[in-house]
């Protein structure tokens, strides 16, 4: 199991400051579903899959073909859990 060291600090680097990192895309739309409720999230990212007979294999499908549309889901998602985050340490 010994792993290369320079292979590591290759990857190492890119996804330090990466908040996505190891986060699915499932997960991020499971959350953000949880948090605001698919009314809430279609009124923040006006997209057809959010508004429309909303399900969460629809939404997946849509969001890793589009690319435009995952980056605003992708920055919704960390503009929520920085606001949870900061919460918890106000508390």
């Amino acid at each position: 199991m010994n792993q290369d060291p320079l292979k590591q600090e290759a990857i190492t680097p890119t996804q330090r400051n990466n908040p996505l990192h190891g986060i699915t895309l499932q997960t991020i739309v499971t959350e953000l579903v949880a948090h605001y409720g698919w009314v809430d999230l279609a009124e923040r990212i006006p997209i057809h899959c959010f508004s429309s007979n909303p399900s969460m294999s629809s939404s997946l499908r849509f969001l890793r073909k589009t690319p435009w549309a995952r980056e605003k889901v992708e920055a919704l998602y960390c503009v929520m859990r920085y606001q949870i985050d900061h919460a918890k340490i106000s508390d």
